[in-house]
């Protein structure tokens, strides 16, 4: 945000990569761990649970009802309780999304010591309301990045299982969960992009580098660096996002798998 465009061009993860490990040591690269674990456990949780819940209050709603195992109905519905569980799951949870943010973008001057210091210095700093600055780009992206992510996981799931279904669950959600990350990335990314640049905004008491709202920052993005600067950073998004995505569906297909078998026992 605060570098010139010669420098953005040089950018690399290999480059970056290495720039963090020789100016900030090998430990920078799990910086802001903590808070990030601290932020999914509940945004996990929020996600999946009102998924579920988005899912049955969507199938009792007259016309839909009816269309329970119609392709296109069932694709709207995890579409919708998809992104509606985006929203909440993040509405819930986006103080410390933020804090997570600003921990993990600090290099040799450490202005947070924690997510609590975090969340008393922005609160004093930058009021309450800096705590969610951010935020509606957040929603914008999302609730759409969910939305396609729980319905391509669903809708290839299904697909696999009508014409395999022996294949082991782990396998078919690790591979189906791994696919929709990829999708549901591809198509939020630039509001991602945009998200943690309104959340690093103001950070360790820098000036303000976007002075507009949401649109205004896409125009300043795509004006200093071009169409492909709202996609910077879009390959380690995608190295993260296939295992991480895929594990995550992984673990909440196992887990329900193995939840239900205990239920069904007491």
């Amino acid at each position: 945000m605060h570098s010139d465009v010669a420098t953005l061009r040089k950018a690399s993860i290999w480059h970056e990569a290495s720039r963090i490990l020789r100016e900030e040591g090998f430990r920078a690269f799990w910086k802001g761990n903590l808070v990030t674990i601290a932020h999914r456990l509940p945004y996990s949780s929020v996600n999946f649970y009102s998924y579920e819940h988005y899912k049955k209050f969507l199938h009792t709603i007259p016309g839909l009802e009816s269309h329970r195992k119609n392709v296109g109905g069932d694709a709207f519905v995890h579409f919708v309780g998809g992104g509606m569980a985006g929203i909440t799951a993040a509405s819930v949870t986006y103080p410390l999304d933020l804090v997570r943010t600003r921990l993990a973008a600090q290099t040799n001057v450490i202005y947070y010591r924690g997510i609590l210091h975090a969340l008393r210095t922005i609160s004093r700093e930058e009021g309450v309301r800096g705590l969610y600055k951010g935020l509606g780009a957040t929603l914008l992206g999302v609730g759409p990045n969910i939305a396609i992510s729980f319905s391509a996981y669903e809708t290839l799931r299904s697909f696999w299982q009508s014409h395999r279904p022996h294949d082991p669950t782990v396998a078919v959600s690790l591979a189906c969960g791994s696919l929709s990350g990829i999708a549901s990335s591809t198509a939020t990314f630039p509001l991602d992009l945009v998200r943690r640049r309104k959340q690093l905004e103001g950070a360790g008491g820098r000036a303000r580098v976007y002075t507009t709202g949401l649109i205004g920052t896409f125009k300043h993005i795509i004006r200093t660096e071009g169409f492909w600067g709202l996609y910077r950073g879009i390959m380690p998004e995608y190295y993260k996002v296939v295992p991480g995505v895929g594990i995550c569906f992984m673990t909440y297909e196992t887990l329900k798998l193995l939840l239900a078998d205990v239920t069904a026992k007491l």
